[in-house]
């Protein structure tokens, strides 16, 4: 099969440069932001600077980004970048572990999503088969949503970044004209040295900018994507990034420290703070919201990786299929199908730690494809006959390359050995699918 195949679509153009920035944005935004000011006041003040660490790695990940966008055509972001620099066996890792790391992640957030979602309707968590059921519809209907077309999919984006944003805007500029500066003092809360902190709270501030990549994977489907895709890149990026630290900014000034450390729902306290009882639900509501527009975007690349890698030869063929509104119908419904037995797996409640180790595999699995876009972007720059602005591309392409080092050392040892793993079970579908293409 010709090694570009997925290359060879003719774009669509349903996604412009709205589309696109809300892609990045409601990927990014999670569900995690609404629990981060909880994780982060142990450490007070001094985790906004953690914020600003990340946020600068995150930066220069989204130059990267955008370079390899300008300067290459074609559907799956990290995977094809990787394919044309480093080669098609590193390109095979990258989508297997991404695109896994996908479903499992989908599985994650599906069942958070009905976890905020029981604060209006309790029986979603006293009746687990219930909770259960409602993730799954939740992911069925959006999946249905992504098969009619990525041009539907963009809207929905649309909207529910929109609704997510602003419960969070709204406490983050409140918070910032009602703040207690007292709150700040002293700066570094911690027993750590200020270094230490920083490092730590821009540990657990990485994950809040995992997704910054995803304009990049339906590229087929953007219009003018060599212009479009950058500009949402970066854009996405400093919209999230000003959000995350005016909310964090926010919460810090109207919650004491300590008070908020044991807090298990920071932006609702905020809320209560700012505005009586109610408005918990308003954030509550908010949060549901988050949930669904980042299930809408990532379902959206659980079809267009595996299928980018498939028109390649490096996943099963079946995963190529285009249904007739040109979206890859058979990835989309086996990603939901394997998204669903997880989540009933969970209702049983013995695998919960099947979540724990869905979200540590899903850092790892996007940092990989990070590292790799680095030294795709390194040996394309040196591969090209022209030098005008070779030695930027350089210097941006070894600055993404050491914080994706150290961003996967700092998840951790036993998150890197589940990683290693997770490669090594990809390697005989692999050397599987090698094998078939030499026989014909």
């Amino acid at each position: 099969m010709d090694d570009h195949a997925g290359d060879n679509a003719a774009a669509t153009g349903a996604l412009g440069m709205w589309h696109c920035t809300a892609l990045v944005m409601g990927n990014m935004i999670g569900s995690g932001v609404f629990l981060l000011p909880s994780a982060l006041a142990a450490y007070g003040g001094i985790s906004i600077v953690g914020w600003l660490v990340t946020a600068s790695g995150a930066w220069v990940l989204a130059l990267l980004f955008a370079s390899l966008a300008r300067s290459h055509s074609g559907a799956g972001g990290p995977y094809a970048f990787t394919r044309d620099g480093v080669g098609r066996f590193p390109a095979f890792l990258v989508a297997w572990g991404y695109w896994i790391s996908l479903i499992t992640g989908n599985a994650a957030i599906a069942v958070a999503m009905i976890s905020y979602a029981s604060t209006f309707f309790a029986s979603l968590s006293t009746l687990p088969w219930l909770g259960a059921a409602v993730a799954m519809a939740g992911v069925c209907v959006l999946t249905w949503v992504n098969v009619r077309g990525v041009r539907q999919a963009g809207r929905v984006q649309i909207v529910t970044v929109v609704l997510k944003v602003l419960p969070l805007l709204g406490i983050g500029l409140f918070g910032v004209l009602h703040l207690d500066p007292a709150h700040f003092v002293p700066f570094n809360l911690s027993d750590s040295s200020n270094a230490g902190a920083v490092l730590a709270t821009a540990s657990l501030t990485l994950w809040a900018f995992m997704g910054l990549e995803s304009a990049t994977i339906p590229a087929n489907d953007v219009k003018t994507p060599e212009k479009t895709i950058p500009r949402a890149t970066l854009l996405g990026v400093a919209l999230a990034t000003l959000i995350y630290v005016l909310c964090t900014v926010g919460v810090f000034g109207l919650i004491d420290p300590r008070t908020l450390a044991a807090s298990n729902a920071p932006f609702a306290d905020a809320a209560r703070e700012l505005w009586g009882e109610g408005a918990g639900y308003v954030v509550a509501g908010g949060a549901v919201i988050s949930c669904f527009g980042a299930l809408n975007g990532w379902i959206l690349n659980t079809g267009r990786v595996p299928h980018a890698a498939a028109c390649d030869g490096l996943l099963p063929a079946p995963l190529a299929r285009l249904g007739q509104r040109q979206t890859p119908v058979f990835a989309l419904v086996l990603s939901a199908v394997v998204t669903c037995v997880l989540i009933a797996l969970n209702s049983a409640r013995g695998l919960v730690g099947l979540f724990q180790f869905a979200i540590l595999l899903s850092t790892l699995a996007v940092l990989v494809p990070y590292l790799f876009s680095a030294l795709a972007r390194i040996r394309l720059t040196l591969r090209a006959e022209t030098s005008v602005g070779r030695a930027r591309a350089l210097w941006i392409s070894a600055l993404s390359l050491v914080f994706s080092l150290a961003a996967i050392v700092g998840t951790g040892w036993t998150t890197i050995a589940y990683g290693l793993v997770l490669f090594v079970i990809g390697v005989p579908v692999y050397l599987w699918l090698v094998g078939r293409q030499k026989a014909t």
